[in-house]
């Protein structure tokens, strides 16, 4: 035979001989994992506490009026108005979910299966927008609608994505125009 095929036959793995420093290995990877998780439910819970100030989430009365809008998408979380990277989280505000959203004349409903849902009166409402990101959620030009509105002593910004894009503009236009004719019957 040639040497080149006495070497590929003789060829086999190498024994591994050092089982305690592998598995101390993982076991260490494993510690970090999650200490790093823990870490960072410790984070999400402590900017909870420093968001207690924020009142409970307000409730849909019970007759809201004739449905002027209404769609289902996401919720991608709401942060302090202007500020897109501060994420609120006290009162479930911060968990995404699926959401239908329901606009009449008493104002914007917020239905959340399996999160936290709330109701935003039409007086709160400040300014609709279409933006490209909110606290952690970074979308083409115009694919996020953002509403403004006011809760307590704060402004903030939630940001919602329909399952169809092409709706963000007429609910940006409604809730806008709804905030231009509450404001408009103030003045008098």
């Amino acid at each position: 035979m040639t040497p080149v095929l006495l070497l590929a036959a003789e060829k086999e793995s190498a024994q591994v001989t050092d089982w305690a420093g592998r598995i101390g290995w993982l076991v260490g990877l494993a510690l970090f994992v999650a200490l790093v998780y823990w870490l960072m439910r410790e984070g999400w819970k402590w900017r909870g506490t420093l968001q207690g100030d924020l009142p409970e989430l307000p409730t849909a009365p019970e007759n809201t009026g004739p449905v002027k809008l209404s769609m289902s998408g996401r919720y991608h979380g709401s942060t302090t108005a202007g500020q897109w990277l501060d994420r609120i989280v006290a009162h479930g505000l911060g968990t995404r979910s699926r959401v239908e959203l329901t606009l009449t004349g008493a104002g914007l409903d917020v239905v959340r299966p399996g999160a936290t849902d709330f109701f935003v009166p039409a007086a709160a409402l400040r300014e609709a927008r279409l933006d490209k990101g909110i606290a952690g959620k970074v979308l083409t030009e115009g694919g996020l609608l953002v509403v403004t509105w006011e809760h307590g002593e704060r402004l903030i910004d939630s940001g919602f994505r329909s399952d169809r894009a092409a709706e963000h503009h007429a609910w940006a236009d409604a809730i806008n125009s709804m905030i231009n004719k509450t404001e408009t019957e103030g003045a008098r």
